[in-house]
Order: C-alpha cells, then sequence, then structure tokens
C-alpha cells in the first residue's frame, strides 16, 4: 500500500506537559499524545479530538502521521486512554513502524450474518463474546478488521476463532483458534413472574382475610349490645 492511500492523522508539536496543561488541551478540542520510534526519543505532540475520532472511526490499523510539515511517518496505535463517561479519547500513544518489518497489532473482529442465523430467529440470544484479536504482519498488511460468518449458527452453537477470514500474510496470534470461543447462541430466556407482583397478591389476600374477620367479629359483639338495650326499654 502506497503512502499516499493511507489515512493521515496531522498534528501539532507540544513543548509545555503537565496534568493542568493536558487539562487546557482538553477543554480547547486537543488531545495530547507521544509517539515512540525504536532507538529514538519519544516525540510529543497534540492533535485535535475530530481527527482522531475520524481515524479510530474509519478503523485504519496503520496510518501516517504528520507533525507540522515534517514528513509523514507510518504509525499504528498502541495505546489509547478514554474519558471513563464520556468515552472520548484523553491520551494518545501512537509507534512509528518500519513497513518491511512484521509487528503485532489488535484487529476487531466484525460478524456477518447475524440476522440470518437459525438460532436468532429463533429467538436465541447471540452474544460476541470476543471482540478483538492480536495478529502478526506487515505493517502494510494488517487489515483494519477480520470478519466470521455467523449466518449457519443454530441455538447452543458456539464459534471459535477458526472461523475467522484471515488474509494471506497475516498471522493470529493466538496458541489454538479452536479453543477461543468468540460467538455462542444461548436459548430464549424466559421470563418470570416478578417476586413483587406474587408477594402483593399475598398481601391482598391477608388483607381481605382480615376483613372478613372483622366484620364477623362485629357481627358478633353487636348481639350484646342489643341484649343490654331491653332491660332500659322495659
Amino acid at each position: 500500500m502506497a503512502s499516499g492511500e493511507r489515512a493521515t492523522l496531522t498534528a501539532a508539536p507540544r513543548t509545555e506537559f503537565g496534568s493542568r496543561e493536558s487539562r487546557r488541551l482538553r477543554r480547547e478540542g486537543l488531545v495530547p499524545g507521544v509517539v515512540y520510534s525504536d532507538g529514538e526519543e519519544a516525540t510529543p505532540f497534540q492533535v485535535e479530538d475530530r481527527e482522531i475520532r475520524v481515524i479510530l472511526t474509519e478503523g485504519h490499523a496503520l496510518f501516517d502521521l504528520v507533525i507540522e510539515g515534517s514528513d509523514p511517518v507510518p504509525v499504528v496505535i498502541k495505546e489509547q486512554q478514554h474519558h471513563p463517561v464520556k468515552g472520548n479519547v484523553q491520551h494518545l500513544d501512537l509507534q512509528r513502524v518500519r513497513l518491511d518489518e512484521a509487528i503485532e497489532s489488535e484487529v476487531a473482529i466484525e460478524l456477518e450474518g447475524v440476522e440470518d442465523a437459525p438460532g436468532v430467529k429463533g429467538g436465541g440470544v447471540l452474544e460476541h463474546v470476543v471482540r478483538e484479536v492480536t495478529v502478526e504482519a506487515l505493517p502494510t498488511d494488517i487489515p483494519d478488521s477480520l470478519t466470521m460468518d455467523v449466518s449457519d449458527l443454530e441455538i447452543n452453537d458456539t464459534a471459535t476463532m477458526s472461523r475467522l477470514v484471515v488474509p494471506a500474510g497475516v498471522e493470529l496470534v493466538v496458541e489454538d483458534p479452536d479453543e477461543v470461543t468468540v460467538v455462542t447462541v444461548s436459548p430464549p430466556r424466559v421470563e418470570e413472574e416478578p417476586v413483587a407482583a406474587e408477594v402483593e397478591e399475598e398481601v391482598e389476600l391477608v388483607g381481605e382475610g382480615e376483613e372478613e374477620e372483622g366484620a364477623e367479629g362485629e357481627a358478633e359483639g353487636e348481639a350484646p349490645a342489643a341484649e343490654e338495650e331491653s332491660p332500659e326499654g322495659e
């Protein structure tokens, strides 16, 4: 893949550091970051949040980094820190790579044929257990994602990593793909009657019983009162 065909992340050099400076950058819609290069000193940078969102949304495993007019360098994402609530990127670590040396990288797993799976049509619950896999390949061969066809899964079926469609030149970094479950289809969940409803019904029945006993007690208590009136009438 030629450099011109890769996505480009344009950044600016960063000269001030510290938590206070990082908070200021984030308030201005900027994200602090660092690019690492083997044998060279790490280079800090700052980049607009929306630029990062484009790269992440499009799922680029390999892209070029340009720091204010410098030559583009091929990089991969080494680590990204997210806000615990908002989810936006707080800090970005990139790794410069050589295009002629194989590297390991995390790649997303995408499912195909979910709605066509007989188990799903029958009311089964499909769970995507593993969403990423580590692969090893030349940087230019790392796919943006790997696909798995689950259109034939029945209820109680599972799909392992061995189902993944892996292109030539790419290897899965996993000991035994047949032992790693990626997808399961469970039987339909049976909804049970809420316990609260049962308790409420019992309370109502008990309340009715108390009312009946009270009514009987009142009826029994009226008789002596009637008897006491007769002497007065006499």
